[in-house]
């Protein structure tokens, strides 16, 4: 198995000191440091990380690799007020599936000091898959396995639902039903932020997330059988 040894105290500074200097001077100045501290151990960590994550694979007990995503340092400032050129995290997506990775339930890293935020799932759907999700939701068989999932990962930590979008339930759902509020979403998710652990700067970093990723797996597996439906 790939071997990662943790991020650096100065990756943590970097992305700091990149948040008071977003501009393309300092960037430019400074980039030798963003592919020392930042962009090499991205990479590195995300091979450890999918390799790892082979054991949730979307099938429990057939083990499969994950493909990863390190998303772009730079951001996509054409529709955005904020016209900051660079992002000031390090953010990782890692997913099996045929479809489109974003289509893919996911589990999800994002490192932006003084916080790590971990997640998994759906962030919107497809609109096929909206309209199975929906179907799924008010189904009594797969409504009830969907409640429970829920269930099961707010027992298994201080973990948060999101997804929800609407504001109103689409027509021809009954507003008044017992899974009403899931009918409010556009995605589905799990997710837990903190501050950044010590763990970060060791190889205990993989076995840390991965702990709270399999605690998410019962959305996850929920999701799975979703879109492989959809």
């Amino acid at each position: 198995m790939t071997s990662f040894n943790g991020f650096s105290e100065e990756t943590i500074k970097f992305l700091i000191e990149l948040r008071m200097n977003n501009n393309r001077d300092w960037f430019t100045a400074n980039k030798s440091r963003y592919e020392d501290f930042v962009k090499n151990p991205s990479k590195q960590f995300a091979v450890a990380m999918a390799e790892a994550l082979s054991e949730l694979s979307r099938h429990p007990g057939k083990p499969a690799p994950f493909e990863y995503s390190i998303f772009r340092i730079y951001r996509d400032v054409r529709f955005s007020r904020d016209k900051s050129p660079y992002k000031t995290n390090i953010g990782a997506l890692f997913w099996q599936g045929d479809k489109p990775k974003m289509e893919n339930p996911g589990f999800y890293f994002h490192l932006e000091p003084p916080n790590l935020m971990l997640g998994n799932g759906v962030y919107e759907f497809a609109k096929d898959a909206l309209k199975v999700y929906r179907d799924s939701v008010v189904d009594p068989k797969t409504g009830q396995e969907l409640r429970l999932a829920i269930q099961k990962v707010q027992e298994n930590g201080p973990y948060s639902i999101g997804g929800q979008h609407y504001k109103r339930i689409p027509t021809g759902y009954n507003p008044e039903a017992e899974e009403a509020e899931l009918l409010l979403h556009n995605g589905l998710y799990t997710g837990f932020e903190s501050e950044i652990p010590g763990e970060i700067y060791s190889d205990s970093i993989i076995d840390y997330c991965l702990n709270i990723y399999r605690d998410l797996t019962p959305v996850y597996y929920w999701l799975v059988e979703l879109v492989e439906r959809s």
